[in-house]
C-alpha cells in the first residue's frame, strides 16, 4: 500500500491517510480480508507520529472499513468496498459541485461547461 501525505495541504494528516485508504479499497487495491500495514509500519513509512496513524485507523474501524484481529492486526472489512465507493463517490460530487459553481460565478454557460467536462473525460491527461 503506498501512501503519501501532502505537508502542504490544509486536510489533516490523520484525514489524508483515511481518505487514501478507502480510495484504495474503492479501486480493489485492497480487498476484503486484506492486511494493511501496522501503526508503526505506516508511520514509518509516511514519517509521522505513529498517534496520527492510530487515529486514521480508529477512524477507518468506527466507519467500518477496517478491523483489528487481536495479535494479528488490521483488516479490510467485507464490507468495505460498496462503503469506500460511495464514499469516493460523494467526495467526487461535492468537488463537481465546488467546480461547477466557480465555474457559473465566472459567466460560463452549460453549454461551454458541458463541452470542456466531455472534452477531458475523453482526453484526461491532455492540458487544458
Amino acid at each position: 500500500m503506498d501512501l503519501r501525505l501532502d505537508i502542504t495541504s490544509t486536510v489533516p494528516a490523520f484525514q489524508q491517510l483515511v481518505d487514501q485508504v478507502k480510495a484504495a479499497v474503492a479501486r480493489g487495491a485492497l480487498r476484503p480480508g486484506d492486511p494493511i500495514p501496522s501503526v508503526r509500519q505506516l508511520a514509518a513509512q509516511v514519517l509521522v507520529n505513529p498517534n496520527t496513524v492510530a487515529r486514521s485507523y480508529r477512524e477507518l474501524d468506527r466507519e467500518g472499513v477496517i478491523h483489528a484481529r487481536r495479535g494479528l492486526g488490521y483488516f479490510v472489512t467485507d464490507g468495505a468496498v460498496a462503503a469506500c465507493q460511495a464514499d469516493c463517490g460523494d467526495a467526487f460530487a461535492e468537488q463537481l459541485q465546488s467546480v461547477l459553481r466557480a465555474a457559473r460565478e465566472a459567466g460560463l454557460n452549460d453549454e461551454t461547461i458541458r463541452a470542456a467536462f466531455a472534452r477531458i473525460m475523453a482526453n484526461p491527461e491532455e492540458k487544458p
